[in-house]
């Protein structure tokens, strides 16, 4: 965050020259973001594993278990940062739009908007420390599983140790650092350049870095583990492609050059009902190919590494293809983290009351953030699925371990708990979205009543002859932000335990399966449907349809509006309530096993 509002001045200053200077001043800063995640994730798990291995001599193929705690660490942290970082940004958000713009009728980011610092700082609250946070969690959440499933796979093989089949996803994960840092420096274009040209730049450093990684893990499995395990190379890569091909269909979906959203835009005449209902109709229809090619990556992931003849190796294939889909992590990230930066430049820029032309650049960089936002959101949401997978499988293994020991019937699916837990896993996603969305409501009623309020009591605000309280609007912000993400995050912790005391550690696994199905579905949904809705209002705003003023301007802002907690909120959130659920029913299961039985004893 500290770099990001450095940055931003910087950016707009830079927007004077050029699109080009403006991009990179907010993609440099973007970068720092995406290597400071994936430095300090294998800093992490580094440290971790010379404390373990190296001081108190733990054997390879028990570290990863005892890992996982610290994944559990960083998701919840990460829960805090998102939820509670979303909370904070779209109340602000929310608040400053539906008084300055419907109401008021001032422009975006206009210094009279009480509201406008406190939704300046919410796009590096939300954006920036909330997306770092989601991310660093799903890299060092699919490295600490996938080194999990593979000391357990190598346990059935002779011809590959605990130690290999830990140390790959860790050294796979060390070529992305190093070629995403080269992958940045393809991201570059002319002065005049276009927008277009622009994002071509971006999307050059990605998949650049996309051919480098897949070069490179190759060269590392020939040379440590053989040519007989290409297969978990092709795993690897499986997840590589799986990241790009959702990326690219989110951005097909919600970026306003393609028609979805220019179709969606066109709703915005007949008023903002038909908008909202295009919408959600838009963010549905997007889920059909994410979800098909997590499908696809995952029954190739589990069959290409050998899962037919070993399932354990199967199960170490998908870990390493969410690994390969996180491995580029250092540059998607950068593109992602770029968006905020860009878009508090242009309000700096109406605020400073610089060239026009200032204004349309920084509005240019923040239509191309938005669409590599939307970007980075589908890439979290498909690499949180892969993740979460993983983890799940993980918690089959610890499970099994379990049940040998207390010998107990294997998981059936017409079991009555088995289903209790499928749709207990399958309501939770939509009971945790309706808890933040609450909250951001709340908190964006805290914030129009301020606004009004000191539109009312200082009239001097809207003529330019007072100052709004700025501080005030910051302040209650914040207090909602930590008031209501409370409730939301306990669901997280409590719902497994809860369930694996009553029901027993069969139902947590259909719990996550349930939870993992329909929270994947959702997150893309909502993540979509609000970026569509985003840029359908910016695209009007670029002078279709009447342009800023015009009825469809102003529909096209309820949808917007509506879509802000889907997009910034709700949706990224759920990634990390998939992920948190499966580390705590991990970290806690033996305690679950024994309060289970305890239960059963009181109770019978």
């Amino acid at each position: 965050m500290t770099v990001a509002t450095r940055a931003n001045a910087r950016t707009a200053w830079g927007a004077r020259e050029s699109l080009n200077a403006g991009l990179r001043v907010a993609f440099s800063s973007g970068t720092v973001m995406g290597m400071t995640v994936v430095g300090l994730g294998l800093l992490d798990i580094s440290i971790w594993w010379w404390l373990l291995y190296g001081v108190f001599d733990v054997a390879p193929e028990e570290i990863p278990p005892i890992m996982i705690t610290f994944g559990m660490g960083a998701s919840a942290m990460a829960l805090f940062a998102r939820l509670g970082g979303g909370i904070f940004t779209k109340a602000a958000d929310v608040g400053a739009d539906l008084v300055g713009k419907v109401e008021a009728g001032i422009p975006e980011d206009d210094p009279r908007n009480p509201a406008s610092i406190a939704d300046n700082v919410g796009d590096n609250v939300g954006d920036v420390a909330g997306m770092g946070a989601d991310l660093y969690e799903s890299y060092v959440g699919s490295i600490i599983a996938t080194m999990a499933l593979g000391a357990v796979a190598s346990l059935g093989l002779d011809s590959i140790t605990a130690l290999q089949a830990i140390q790959v996803p860790v050294s796979i994960a060390t070529i992305g650092v190093l070629c995403s840092i080269l992958g940045t420096f393809v991201v570059r274009a002319k002065g005049d350049a276009s927008q277009a040209v622009l994002l071509g730049a971006l999307r050059r450093g990605t998949y650049g870095s996309t051919a480098l990684i897949a070069i490179g893990s190759f060269l590392l499995v020939i040379l440590t583990l053989g040519s007989e395990f290409l297969g978990i190379w092709a795993a690897m890569i499986v997840g590589l492609i799986a990241g790009n091909i959702i990326g690219y269909f989110t951005e097909y979906y919600t970026s306003d050059h393609y028609k979805p959203t220019q179709l969606l835009s066109n709703e915005a005449l007949t008023g903002p009902a038909t908008t909202i209902i295009a919408g959600m109709s838009l963010g549905m229809l997007s889920t059909l190919i994410p979800v098909l090619t997590v499908i696809g990556a995952t029954l190739a992931a589990f069959f290409l590494s050998g899962g037919a003849a070993t399932p354990g190796l199967g199960l170490y294939g998908i870990g390493l293809s969410a690994v390969g889909m996180l491995s580029t992590l250092g540059i998607t990230l950068a593109t992602d983290a770029y968006g905020p930066v860009a878009d508090n430049a242009g309000g700096i820029a109406e605020m400073a009351k610089m060239e026009p032309h200032v204004r349309e650049r920084t509005d240019a960089l923040d239509s191309l953030g938005n669409t590599t936002a939307a970007t980075g959101k589908g890439f979290a949401i498909g690499s949180a699925a892969l993740t979460a997978l993983a983890l799940l499988a993980e918690y089959g293994n610890k499970i099994k371990e379990a049940f040998e020991q207390l010998d107990i019937s294997p998981l059936n699916l017409l079991d009555p708990k088995i289903l209790i837990g499928l749709f207990l896993g399958a309501m939770l996603p939509f009971v945790f979205s309706s808890l933040s969305m609450r909250a951001v409501g709340r908190a964006a009623g805290d914030m129009v009543n301020e606004v009004r309020r000191q539109f009312r009591e200082k009239p001097g605000i809207l003529e330019g002859t007072e100052r709004p309280d700025y501080a005030g609007c910051v302040a209650i912000s914040t207090q909602g932000a930590q008031r209501e993400m409370v409730v939301p995050s306990l669901l997280a912790v409590i719902a497994p335990i809860l369930t694996g005391i009553i029901f027993g550690p069969f139902t947590v696994i259909a719990l996550l399966a349930g939870a993992l199905t329909s929270g994947f579905v959702l997150a893309i949904m909502m993540a979509n449907a609000g970026g569509a809705w985003d840029n359908a209002k910016k695209f009007i705003e670029g002078g279709a349809h009447g342009g800023k003023g015009s009825d469809a301007h102003k529909a096209a802002v309820v949808g917007d509006t509506v879509g802000d907690p889907f997009k910034d909120t709700s949706g990224p959130s759920i990634n990390i309530l998939l992920k948190l659920m499966s580390m705590v029913s991990i970290v806690f299961v033996t305690t679950v096993i024994a309060l289970n039985d305890l239960f059963i004893r009181i109770f019978s």
